[in-house]
């Protein structure tokens, strides 16, 4: 599929007499550009995530969120996933590890974790890597609206497997 993609681009370059090594080497010069530019937000970002994740925060909110789990019609298990989603997708997929091997695959819970981690995105990785590449600044409303939208998904789910 690949090869194809790549061939027909090469055949289109060659019908319209484009130099082709030339573009090639001035979207990769721009792309070197645009990962530089990313690299301080990124790093910042991972950063974060790691300390987060290591502090052992995750484990002290748990029973404090228990309130919003119940709210959201979400087991308590995967609240841990609902904060963490958003930050880290490896990191989320670790934890969805440890919820399958807990909970069963085919519990409730383990089936809201599944669901929970493929319709969710690394909203704060994500908004970091692209408004940074666009040279944006200031995000508005971008980060809360996203973060809602992750909520609202998860309440969603929390609907679709009843206890």
């Amino acid at each position: 599929m690949i090869a194809g993609l790549l061939a027909i681009t090469i055949l289109v370059g060659v019908w319209k007499k484009a130099d082709i090594f030339e573009a090639f080497t001035e979207g990769a010069k721009e792309g070197l550009h645009n990962a530089i530019q990313i690299l301080p937000a990124l790093a910042v970002t991972l950063t974060a995530i790691r300390v987060f994740e290591s502090s052992g925060i995750m484990e002290a909110l748990d029973p404090l969120l228990s309130p919003l789990a119940s709210l959201l019609r979400l087991p308590q298990g995967v609240m841990p996933l609902v904060l963490l989603r958003p930050l880290s997708g490896s990191a989320s997929l670790s934890l969805l590890s440890e919820i399958l091997t807990r909970y069963g695959p085919d519990s409730r819970t383990g089936l809201v974790a599944s669901a929970m981690m493929g319709s969710g995105e690394t909203i704060l990785y994500t908004c970091a890597v692209y408004l940074s590449a666009a040279g944006i600044s200031k995000s508005r409303y971008i980060v809360p609206v996203a973060l809602a939208g992750w909520l609202t998904g998860c309440a969603v789910t929390g609907l679709l497997f009843p206890e």
